[in-house]
C-alpha cells in the first residue's frame, strides 16, 4: 500500500523544504492538480521527468510567484504586460522568450518558456518560501487522464515527496497563448477565450 505523506495547506514550510530538496510534491491548482519541483535544480527536474515517466523533450511549464519572477526568466515586453495585468493570476499560460541566463535544462536549450502565476495565496507563498519559480505540470503519467482526486495522483505517482491537500475548481486545463511572434496565437483553449484576449490588447 503507498502511502505518501498529505499535508495540510498551513503546513507550507514542510513543503517548502521538500522542494528545496530537490523533492517532487503535488499540489492544487486552479485548474487540475498539478506536480512540481524548483526550477534551479537539474536533479529535481530530472526527478520530475521521472515521476511523470514523460519524455525528456517535452517541457514543463513555469509557475512564478509574481510578475517579478516572470521577468526574472523570460521577456516581457509591453503587450505580455497587459496580458499579465488583464488575466495573472488565472488558467492561463504564457509562451514567451525566455532570458539567456535561464539554464538550457529548464527548456531543453530552446528560446522560449511557458509561464503562470501563482493561482492562490497558498501557492504563492510556496514559491515565495522555495525562493525560485517551480516546473507545473498536470498530476498524471505523461499520455494518461489527469488525476482528479489525491488517491488517482498516490496510484498514478507513487515516488511523490509529499501531497498537498487542497480543492481545485476549474477543472480544465489553461489557455496557452503563444506571445513569441508578431501575432498572439491561441495554442490550447482554456476558461479564457481568444476574445477576451483580443479585447485587452485592443485597449
Amino acid at each position: 500500500m503507498i502511502c505518501i505523506k498529505r499535508y495540510k495547506q498551513n503546513e507550507i514550510d514542510e513543503l517548502a523544504e521538500i522542494l528545496k530538496r530537490d523533492g517532487v510534491i503535488s499540489v492544487p491548482t486552479d485548474t487540475v492538480y498539478g506536480i512540481c519541483a524548483r526550477i534551479n535544480s537539474i536533479k529535481a527536474h530530472d526527478k520530475l521527468i521521472i515521476t511523470k515517466n514523460r519524455p525528456s523533450n517535452k517541457l514543463f511549464p513555469v509557475m512564478c510567484a509574481d510578475e517579478e519572477q516572470i521577468k526574472s526568466i523570460a521577456i516581457v515586453d509591453e503587450r505580455v504586460e497587459k496580458l499579465i495585468h488583464a488575466f495573472m493570476p488565472g488558467p492561463i499560460t504564457l509562451i514567451l522568450a525566455k532570458k539567456r541566463e535561464v539554464p538550457e535544462y529548464v527548456n531543453n536549450g530552446g528560446v522560449t518558456i511557458a509561464v503562470r502565476m501563482a493561482t492562490s495565496k497558498v501557492l504563492e507563498e510556496l514559491i515565495r518560501k522555495v525562493g525560485t519559480p517551480i516546473f507545473m505540470t498536470s498530476a498524471n503519467q505523461s499520455g494518461e487522464s489527469i488525476c482528479s482526486t489525491l488517491d488517482e495522483i498516490e496510484n498514478a505517482c507513487p515516488t511523490l515527496d509529499g501531497m498537498m491537500e487542497g480543492n481545485v475548481s476549474f477543472g480544465k486545463a489553461s489557455t496557452v497563448i503563444d506571445c513569441t511572434s508578431d501575432k498572439v496565437r491561441i495554442l490550447r483553449e482554456g476558461p479564457i477565450s481568444m476574445q477576451q484576449i483580443i479585447e485587452v490588447l485592443e485597449n
